[in-house]
């Protein structure tokens, strides 16, 4: 009888949003950006412990690339360089 209201959902597994910029020019490892959140400015894409993120060139911060997604448009926040 309880079956038929306490069945479990079907969770749908999300994809990651794609690694494009702005313009959905394509992004890889080793690329340089400009980015336009967290004060980066021009940032190198690294890979470091299993992730992706944006390492500045001039201060050495780092942040993770899904801090970069614009929520309207799934792109990342930067723009490539070269």
């Amino acid at each position: 009888m309880f079956g038929k209201f306490f069945k479990k959902k079907k969770t749908k597994k999300k994809e990651s949003p794609p690694l494009v910029d702005l313009e959905q020019r394509p992004l890889q490892e080793g690329d340089i950006v400009e980015a336009l959140r967290y004060d980066l400015g021009e940032a190198k894409i690294i890979i470091a412990e299993d992730n992706l993120y944006y390492e500045s060139l001039a201060t050495g911060k780092r942040v993770i690339w899904v801090k970069m997604i614009d929520a309207a448009t799934q792109f990342q926040k930067v723009r490539k360089l070269g």
